[in-house]
Formats: structure tokens, C-alpha cells, sequence
């Protein structure tokens, strides 16, 4: 179970986060979100455009930091993912084959994360899943 709080994990017998103290009985319903969706809907929302949404949400989100979680890893990943097809568009003749390459990784990017945000999970992605936690803790 993941603290609506601090976003860390917790075993599904804690009542309070065993990170920050906060109470994890508090429904689901009475939770603080200052965009008023569900953590789960939101999460995957800072996905649905990329870095776009992600930037949106965290700035919107103030209170939930599962939801600013998810929208730094998405500003993070498909900012850089962009820029990275933007500079190798450039390049002659390799440059459509590694766009197209890093366009799919988009992709896929794209669903998992959508899907694991979804289902309420704290999915980190390999060293952007640190940074954006980083980042996260110094705003």
C-alpha cells in the first residue's frame, strides 16, 4: 500500500506509514488531492501527453505526492525522449532509424507507465525514477 502522504511503501496491514506517520485507513474518497481525481486517475493522466501533462500536473498538484511522483517521472522521460528525437532527426541518414527507434521506446514508455500509474503503483523507471524522486523532495 502506498502512503497518500509521502508516496512510500507500506506493508497492507500498516495503518500508519512507516516513511512520514500519516494514516493509511483514511478512505480513498477523503484523501487531499487538490485536482479533486482519484490519486490512481491522476497518475495516469500525467502520462497522457507526455511531458505536456506532466508538467500540468505538477504544478496543479499540491498535496498528493504519488500524483507529483508520476508527473516529474513523465516530465523527466519524455522531455528527454523528445529532445532526443529532435537531435538525432538531424543526423543524415541514420537519424529517421534512430527516431524511429527511440519513438517506439516512447511508446512502450508510454503504455507501461499509463498502466502501472493506473493501478496505483509507484513504478520507478531505472535512474529517472531516483531523479524524479529527487527533484520531487527539493521542490
Amino acid at each position: 500500500m502506498n502512503c497518500p502522504h509521502c508516496g512510500s511503501e507500506n506493508p497492507e496491514t500498516a495503518k500508519f506509514c512507516q516513511n512520514c506517520g500519516g494514516n493509511l485507513t483514511i478512505p480513498p474518497e477523503r484523501r487531499k488531492e487538490t485536482t479533486g481525481l482519484q490519486s490512481n486517475v491522476a497518475g495516469l493522466l500525467c502520462y497522457l501527453l507526455g511531458w505536456v501533462t506532466g508538467l500540468i500536473f505538477l504544478l496543479i498538484e499540491k498535496e498528493d505526492q504519488l500524483v507529483r511522483f508520476h508527473a516529474m517521472q513523465s516530465l523527466i522521460t519524455f522531455g528527454s525522449l523528445t529532445l532526443i528525437i529532435i537531435a538525432v532527426s538531424w543526423i543524415p541518414l541514420i537519424g529517421v532509424a534512430l527516431g524511429g527507434i527511440a519513438g517506439l521506446v516512447s511508446f512502450v514508455l508510454w503504455i507501461v507507465l499509463m498502466v502501472k500509474a493506473f493501478s496505483g503503483e509507484r513504478y520507478k523507471l531505472p535512474v529517472i525514477g531516483d531523479l524524479a524522486e529527487r527533484q520531487i523532495g527539493a521542490i
